[in-house]
């Protein structure tokens, strides 16, 4: 699918990689492009600048995905792209409290869950449309630091695929966005060593491989690509590439 004249909603859009995503669809010559986000200034301050519409919207909340989808379909018409991309980085294990599970679990898996029963039957009815999900490379492999991240981006994973086994013979596609280290907000000021093995990219670099991939219409977006090299080793001997993940922990044992 190609961006120009498309209607685009995007969540966690004050900043970084939401950011980076509605400039470049806005130079792309989308018809309308929405931010939702949490940040009214900074969201406001991104709204202007690609002549699109802010919508402070709580993901979490399944009525404010609901505003924000009759917000967007009031301005513009009806939703040809939705990106589902807010999130939330903690680290912790199985010690981490309720509360930071389920916020967790909320931000990563149910605002994409509200999201798609706000769209996706309308884009199927049409014929057309496109579910964009951000996820993280963790959320394919794993973060040896933060259970409740890995664990929510893994399904965030599994929510995408079952989207595309059920919507992709009615013209919704559906993306999968799986990242290691972006230069954000998120990974300012902390040690990401885990995530940046392969080397941290500007939220630009990973809007082009966004634009790259829906083009051709694939599942994985992989900004970095040496993903899908550790994704086989993963499935060709999950023993060995368990035990490998424990030596790299060992060596770094504070990284984040």
């Amino acid at each position: 699918m190609r961006v120009k004249g498309k209607v685009c909603v995007i969540t966690g859009g004050a900043s970084g990689i939401g950011k980076a995503l509605a400039e470049r669809f806005h130079e792309e010559g989308a018809k309308g492009v929405v931010v939702a986000d949490m940040q009214a200034d900074k969201l406001e301050q991104v709204a202007a600048s690609v002549n699109g519409l802010a919508v402070v919207t709580d993901v979490s909340k399944e009525e404010d995905i609901k505003r924000l989808v009759k917000a967007a379909e009031d301005e513009y018409g009806h939703i040809d792209v939705f990106v589902s991309n807010a999130g939330i980085a903690r680290m912790g294990g199985e010690e981490s409290s309720d509360a930071d599970w389920q916020q967790n679990w909320d931000i990563h898996v149910m605002a994409h869950v509200y999201a798609a029963r706000a769209v996706a039957e309308k884009m199927a009815a049409r014929g057309e449309g496109y579910l964009i999900n951000t996820a993280s490379a963790a959320g394919l492999l794993t973060h040896v630091n933060s259970a409740t991240y890995s664990v929510t981006k893994h399904a965030a994973v599994s929510f995408a695929e079952w989207l595309s086994i059920n919507y992709g013979d009615r013209g919704v596609h559906v993306s999968v966005l799986a990242p290691q280290a972006v230069r954000t907000a998120m990974t300012s000021g902390r040690n990401v060593s885990v995530a940046s093995v392969d080397g941290m990219i500007e939220p630009e670099q990973l809007a082009d491989c966004v634009i790259e991939t829906m083009d051709k219409e694939e599942f994985l977006i992989l900004p970095h690509e040496q993903v899908r090299e550790y994704m086989k080793r993963k499935a060709l001997d999950v023993d060995r590439w368990l035990s490998g993940m424990r030596r790299f922990k060992a060596k770094r044992p504070e990284s984040g």
